[in-house]
């Protein structure tokens, strides 16, 4: 009797050891096939791409990726299928893969790209200052993190060329907004906005008009003080601007008929001397 249990036992063994083998060797060939699948799925992502298919390469990267998440290919194919969208001007596609990378793979390698490629997509959706207000706000949101965070890497040079770019655009936008006030001569609001140039976009191309307008703004409240500082201000960063002549002009009522008259002189100057000239030339 023993030797019969002892038998069973011995046939037991060898029966899950049989098992056991069997399961790692199916368990070894399911994994081996699904990392060929991946693999597969994102060569189809990249042929398409390189056909011009992007909705359907876009597809086949979060093929990839869902296949097998803890793979080193899924945050590759999830970048891929972003760029996919971004290729052919599906920025809004591209945002939504970009921020869920974001979300999903928050330590990756590459997450200077993702941000940058997020920043400019919000970049290429400004098409109007005075409406896209959300997507200039997070295209400089972003470009400024990569900015900050990538400080050495060839974004943060885009980046920082991008940032004077928008810049330029949110002072235009405060510049229309503020010339709006102006011209109904709606002086406070209108000396806020113009403020608002001087003091945050001070590196932009509207900075000299801000100055001057607030010069006139002081100027017609009886706050000569405060115009005075301005135009100050004016002429000493842009002296040869025009902008800083019509400020001088604000204090000095006679400047511009005398050069006017400086004008007329230099005028009548030449005309004498193109007679003098068409003399000369007739006597040769």
């Amino acid at each position: 009797m023993n030797i019969i249990k002892y038998f069973l036992v011995v046939l037991a063994i060898i029966f899950l050891t049989s098992c056991s083998k069997n399961a790692e060797k199916e368990s070894l060939i399911k994994e081996k096939n699904l990392e060929s699948q991946v693999y597969e799925a994102y060569e189809e992502g990249m042929k398409s791409l390189n056909e011009g298919d992007v909705i359907f390469a876009a597809k086949k990267f979060n093929e990839a990726e869902i296949l097998f998440p803890q793979s080193s290919m899924a945050p590759k194919s999830a970048l891929m299928a972003a760029y996919s969208y971004y290729s052919k001007n599906y920025y809004l596609d591209a945002i939504a893969e970009l921020e869920r990378f974001l979300r999903v793979y928050p330590s990756h390698k590459n997450i200077d790209y993702a941000h940058y490629l997020l920043a400019v997509s919000f970049y290429e959706l400004i098409v109007d200052e005075k409406k896209d207000t959300q997507s200039i706000s997070n295209a400089k949101k972003y470009f400024t993190i990569v900015k900050k965070k990538y400080p050495t890497t060839e974004y943060a040079i885009d980046a920082d060329f991008k940032l004077d770019l928008i810049n330029d655009i949110i002072a235009s936008k405060e510049m229309y907004v503020a010339r709006y006030y102006f011209q109904r001569k709606k002086w406070i609001p209108a000396i806020n906005r113009f403020r608002t140039v001087v003091d945050k976009y001070d590196t932009t191309i509207y900075v000299e008009e801000a100055l001057h307008r607030l010069v006139e703004c002081y100027y017609t409240l009886g706050l000569t003080k405060e115009a005075k500082k301005y135009a100050n201000l004016l002429g000493y960063n842009y002296q040869s601007s025009i902008w800083y002549e019509k400020s001088y002009s604000v204090f000095n009522k006679n400047y511009k008929k005398q050069k006017n008259k400086i004008k007329e002189n230099k005028s009548n100057q030449n005309t004498i001397l193109n007679k003098i000239k068409s003399i000369v030339d007739l006597d040769g």
